[in-house]
């Protein structure tokens, strides 16, 4: 597939893949994703708006120049300022993330001069590279230094530097995401009036995206990382009233699909509250919460490809590959999308 090589959110030619619960392939414009709704639907999307989660600055103990990109916490309080990070030596977005040079030896207690911000090592998380870090200072002047000396995370394949505008899709809100939930880019506000109009709901959860890629192999195999959530009272009556009446659950992005399958785990029932989902979503997933995903387009190796196998099996995965492949169709957080119903039982297609 191609890269989506610059930071447009919604364009005119955006297209829309299909995989429907029988394992057909359709293609549409993604302004024409209603289309595939059914009344009584209940679409859900991450409100998460992107914080500036890149900082650059220098390690303290040696000079040596680094990059700081901030990758998880433990909660979505305004007052937990404490970050998992991965950590770069010299250079920036403009050099792929597989070719960025390790940090210098980090051990517990360096100090990192961020900017107008100083943090301290507290322990290395079994990777050279991913560190828990403490700020210095109190939480309101962190954020602040954040807003001030951060920008958002990058990566060499867009071509022009990113604003943080760029990142926030159009129904960001809180702002806690280290990485765009960039599958809420296919959303649009003629869109959303077009699904009540037709009885389509909508409703929102918030959920702390992660990073994408870390340029290390063995650390790109633990992701996703540990991402906090929190889901309103109004969401959960929602998905409620959806599942009596037989309509379907739509997640718009993984980051949902991890907030609501992690909230319903042991009875499938989501009830509102905050969380931390932890869990890896796979072929060997028994999806009890959502019945269709609207996601961008993804390659085998990474992990949001793994977590459309709960929906489908590999062999109509690959077929969908194919199609977008042989469609031109774009990738990355600024491309295309798909629309993945879960696979129907057997039963149900040979019918």
């Amino acid at each position: 597939m191609i890269a989506a090589a610059k930071p447009v959110q919604r364009p005119r030619d955006a297209r829309l893949l299909v995989l429907d619960g029988r394992g057909a392939v359709a293609h549409a414009a993604r302004s024409a994703l209603v289309d595939y709704l059914r009344p009584g639907d209940l679409v859900i999307a991450n409100d998460a708006a992107t914080i500036p989660a890149s900082l650059h600055g220098a390690h303290t103990p040696s000079g040596a120049p680094i990059e700081v990109r901030l990758a998880g916490r433990s909660s979505l309080r305004a007052d937990d300022v404490q970050f998992s990070a991965v950590i770069f030596g010299a250079g920036d977005w403009r050099t792929r993330t597989e070719d960025r040079p390790p940090p210098p030896v980090l051990a517990p207690g360096d100090r990192l001069a961020l900017g107008p911000l100083t943090a301290s090592v507290h322990s290395e998380l079994d990777h050279p590279r991913l560190v828990a870090l403490r700020f210095e200072g109190s939480a309101a002047a962190v954020w602040a230094g954040i807003a001030r000396h951060g920008r958002a995370i990058q990566y060499a394949y867009v071509s022009e530097a990113l604003a943080l505008w760029d990142v926030w899709t159009p129904i960001a809100a809180v702002p806690v995401a280290f990485e765009a939930p960039s599958a809420g880019f296919a959303l649009d506000w003629s869109m959303l009036a077009a699904m009540r109009r037709r009885g389509i709901g909508f409703a929102t959860i918030t959920l702390a995206a992660g990073i994408s890629s870390t340029g290390d192999a063995a650390l790109d195999a633990r992701l996703p990382l540990d991402e906090p959530y929190r889901i309103p009272e109004s969401t959960a009556a929602a998905i409620r009233r959806a599942k009596a009446k037989r309509g379907r659950v739509v997640a718009v992005g993984t980051t949902v699909v991890r907030a609501l399958e992690h909230a319903g785990a042991h009875t499938g029932i989501v009830t509102t509250g905050e969380g931390v989902a932890n869990q890896r979503i796979d072929a060997y997933t028994w999806l009890r919460v959502v019945d269709a995903i609207v996601s961008g387009t993804h390659e085998p190796q990474e992990s949001h490809y793994q977590l459309l196998r709960a929906f489908q099996d590999d062999a109509t995965l690959a077929r969908a590959s194919g199609a977008l492949e042989a469609g031109g169709y774009r990738h990355h957080e600024f491309g295309d999308s798909v629309l993945v119903e879960r696979r129907e039982p057997r039963a149900a297609i040979a019918a």
